[in-house]
């Protein structure tokens, strides 16, 4: 008979407007399976909670606290930029890992995040069985990005996709309304380092020609500055207006990003932001034309008000899928997302190895982006549209969506050594 252990869940990285649905279906999936798993743990603040012994009881929340995560933005848990280092110089890293899930019998490992956490669990599993613990990591797919291999679209992406979509179409009959005698060009930032996925999105909200978004700045596409200006110009003569979206990593064509902060974040990425501002610049430089922009921001990835229906379902299956393999004994995989067709879109979720997955990135292909480098083709149109389908809205209450907070109960640490993250 199969021994009861109890599981480690956390969250990585950039949380987004569905994580904690994963999070929903990993732990109801979990109580289903009481005689398999005794308790889920969260780590508060993400891994920084397992190697700090710093977690959460989540069986000490209701069943309807639970439920409420699926339509909670945010991270419940708290979430961390933390990157778990090369594992032969940084050994002492998973080795604390092990201790902790060892001193809290723990065979369960599932992490929800992008592609660092996807190495991460895919090292934990490796180690885990040098160390004679087994320990079954799932890693649970989580970017807004869209940049994780194999999966046909990382939960998180939908709903971002969703709210640009719908704020590009909204601003740009704001812009119209007031081209004749006002703003000329209004530029929207968004997320999407080196993956122009994002950006891509705001091509849904026109269809006929000269409907915005008029110009799409991908990272894939090298920025050509006197090419775009005589764009800009172009389409406002023509329209009266241009809307723009850029992808925060646009980039020249040596590579270097158009906003580079000259910083870089904790997992060793480039710190980005103020590319509208910088495009904002030329167009008031060399075309003297009257501009707004806009830097979207976390508004993309945390507005649960505007969800798409399908992104939520797509959120909690994978997390649900999650449980699901580890008991049925597999381990080192990612449940992948697996589009059976468009119309109507069908889809279904496959056990992906970590080794295919972890440190490789998706980027959109060149038959996504319309010949100019400017729009979307009709493929990136049958591809995206599916995704940001139906309305899932929260619980409203005087107004305002009405969300969960948890009671966050610690776990009793069992070890005697601290250690510093």
């Amino acid at each position: 008979m199969r021994r009861i252990k109890n599981a480690f869940y956390a969250q990585s990285g950039g949380v987004t407007a569905v994580i904690n649905a994963s999070a929903c279906g990993v732990i109801e999936t979990a109580r289903r399976h009481r005689a398999l798993i005794g308790k889920v743990y969260a780590g508060r603040n993400g891994i920084i909670g397992a190697l700090t012994e710093d977690m959460i009881d989540t069986s000490r929340e209701t069943a309807a606290a639970i439920a409420a995560l699926r339509h909670t933005p945010g991270g419940a848990f708290g979430s961390a930029r933390y990157k778990l280092k090369d594992l032969e110089t940084h050994r002492a890293e998973y080795e604390r890992l092990i201790e902790v899930f060892r001193a809290h019998d723990i065979g369960y490992f599932f992490y929800n995040g992008g592609g660092d956490s996807a190495d991460t669990c895919y090292k934990v599993s490796q180690l885990s069985k040098k160390m004679n613990f087994p320990v079954q990591a799932i890693h649970v797919p989580k970017t807004v990005d869209n940049d994780l291999p194999i999966t046909d679209t990382c939960p998180g992406f939908g709903s971002v996709a969703k709210y640009v979509a719908v704020s590009t179409r909204e601003a740009a009959l704001d812009v119209a309304s007031m081209a004749k005698t006002s703003t000329k060009v209004f530029i929207l930032e968004v997320m999407g380092r080196h993956a122009g996925w994002i950006a891509a999105a705001a091509g849904l909200a026109g269809k006929d020609a000269g409907e915005a978004p008029h110009i799409i700045l991908f990272p894939e596409i090298p920025f050509d500055k006197k090419q775009f200006l005589k764009h800009v110009a172009a389409t406002v003569r023509d329209h009266e207006y241009c809307v723009i979206v850029v992808s925060e990593g646009a980039a020249w064509p040596d590579g270097s990003f158009l906003a580079d902060a000259g910083r870089t974040d904790a997992f060793g990425h480039k710190q980005l932001g103020g590319v509208a501002q910088t495009i904002a610049q030329m167009v008031g430089d060399e075309l003297n034309l009257k501009y707004h922009y806009a830097i979207a921001d976390y508004l993309q990835r945390s507005a649960r008000h505007i969800a798409s229906a399908v992104d939520v379902e797509q959120a909690y299956a994978v997390g649900r899928a999650a449980v699901e393999m580890a008991l049925a004994g597999q381990n080192a995989i990612m449940p992948a997302i697996v589009r059976k067709s468009d119309r109507p879109y069908r889809w279904k979720i496959e056990a992906a190895p970590l080794a295919r997955v972890a440190n490789r990135e998706k980027k959109m292909p060149r038959r996504f982006i319309s010949k100019n480098g400017y729009g979307i083709t009709a493929a990136c149109r049958r591809y995206l549209e599916p995704l940001i389908r139906g309305e899932d809205y929260p619980p409203y209450r005087d107004g305002l969506p009405k969300y969960v907070k948890l009671k966050g109960i610690s776990v009793p640490k069992k070890l005697n050594t601290d250690f510093v993250v």
